[in-house]
């Protein structure tokens, strides 16, 4: 199978790499382009046979499956662009959340999902989420699922989930990234341990913690049940986590579902679905 990537900045740089790395494709199968090519031969500089091409028509004309990585807005046109040039056997895929497979399907003839990456897949960990069009054909569902499986955990999800289950597996990295930073930060502040230290003891904890939710050794209550033991330090901090937190995560998740609505009109207003 031939892959292309029409757009190389963070997240398509990320899923190349994911899938170069984890052998999932060869890297003389991929075919790459971006808006600014210096991005792209940068990645061709790390993998000298992946194969940097100047236009979109290129990419899609070369390849069987075709990820386009750009910012929401500008799906609409790289679509428009080079239409004629999906034809009916390949399968295309966005990896933005605010386009649908409906939108993709109302202007392709070809195959169309949608799969949304996470930066952990970079470390071949993590989830993908994953919805495909009623256009999608078998082959492209079985082949799809296939190489999502070689970089993560592949999930798929109903429309109506999208911007929440993004929430968790694509932005939940840079969000408890933030609530570790501020965790390092307070220790470094209220006591004498320096920031080296406790940034190191913060991460490796992180990975150890991450480790036994993978194993199934615990679920995170029954971790907290086994950590808290009652009248000790652990019960004191999460009482003043209780207190203190309050509806933190649920004016997260309103803004960003807010957000979200704002980002739809946009792409509908755009394809007209």
């Amino acid at each position: 199978m031939k892959l292309g990537i029409i757009g190389t900045g963070n997240m398509g740089k990320i899923i190349i790499e994911a899938f170069i790395e984890s052998k999932a494709i060869s890297p003389s199968h991929l075919h790459i382009t971006n808006r600014s090519l210096k991005k792209a031969e940068d990645i061709k500089e790390k993998y000298r046979s992946v194969n940097v091409v100047h236009s979109n028509e290129e990419v899609i004309s070369s390849s069987d499956l075709v990820f386009i990585c750009v910012k929401p807005h500008d799906v609409y046109d790289v679509i428009q662009e080079s239409k004629k040039s999906f034809t009916k056997d390949k399968c295309v895929v966005s990896i933005t959340s605010p386009v649908s497979v409906d939108q993709l399907q109302s202007l392709l003839p070809c195959s169309c999902a949608r799969f949304i990456p996470s930066i952990t897949n970079r470390a071949l960990s993590g989830v993908s989420l994953l919805t495909y069009g009623s256009q999608c054909s078998d082959k492209w569902r079985r082949d799809l699922t296939k190489l999502a499986r070689n970089i993560s955990t592949p999930v798929e999800i109903d429309e109506n989930v999208t911007r929440v289950a993004s929430d968790i597996v694509s932005c939940g990295p840079a969000f408890f990234s933030y609530v570790t930073q501020r965790f390092i930060n307070a220790a470094v502040e209220v006591t004498e341990i320096d920031q080296e230290t406790a940034t190191v003891l913060a991460s490796e904890m992180l990975v150890g913690l991450g480790d036994l939710l993978k194993k199934n050794i615990y679920t995170l209550p029954t971790l907290q049940e086994k950590v808290c033991v009652k009248g000790g330090v652990t019960g004191i901090g999460i009482s003043v986590m209780e207190r203190e937190l309050g509806d933190v995560f649920e004016k997260l998740f309103e803004a960003t579902q807010e957000k979200f609505v704002d980002d739809i009109e946009g792409t509908k207003s755009q394809f007209g679905v």
